[in-house]
């Protein structure tokens, strides 16, 4: 199953600079939680914006996508195309970022996990809208806080069609 582990802001900021704009212990826990012993999928800038100590993400199979055929990370699998990373992982697998990557694999997408902060962040990397029309939310948190910011927990399934 392919699902998106992400979070975002009420403008749909993801990023700024190369970097998360805030500092949520919690979602951090959430993220290890959930991506634990399964692929993680993400494109370079992402896999190079994670702190050394944390590239590759431990425990989990990391998966890059870059157009660079010769791209080499070290402790990670490089791919030029989404659809080979995907038939290269045969199991649970979560794409973690950035911007492009969601955009592409949002439509292949079956399960979406957020952290929707509640705050009007500046940022250069967005989460595309996943719409009520194809979506619909599972689970929701209660509404929780830290570091001065407000936010919640959400799982969203792809509807599907009546039969």
């Amino acid at each position: 199953m392919l699902s998106i582990v992400v979070a975002h802001s009420s403008n749909r900021v993801i990023g700024r600079d190369g970097a998360l704009p805030w500092r949520l212990p919690s979602d951090l826990r959430r993220f290890r939680e959930l991506t634990r012993g399964h692929a993680v999928l993400m494109g370079r800038r992402t896999f190079e914006s994670l702190p050394d100590r944390f590239r590759p993400l431990p425990e989990r199979r990391n998966l890059v996508l870059s157009g660079d055929r010769s791209y080499a990370p070290a402790g990670a699998e490089a791919f030029t195309a989404l659809e080979d990373a995907l038939a290269a992982c045969a199991r649970k697998c979560f794409v973690i970022g950035g911007e492009d990557t969601y955009r592409q694999a949002l439509p292949l997408c079956e399960r979406v996990y957020t952290t929707e902060i509640e705050a009007e962040v500046e940022g250069d990397a967005f989460f595309p809208e996943i719409g009520p029309d194809g979506w619909r939310c599972v689970e929701c948190s209660e509404r929780l806080h830290e570091n001065d910011l407000a936010f919640t927990f959400r799982v969203y399934e792809r509807a599907r069609a009546a039969v």
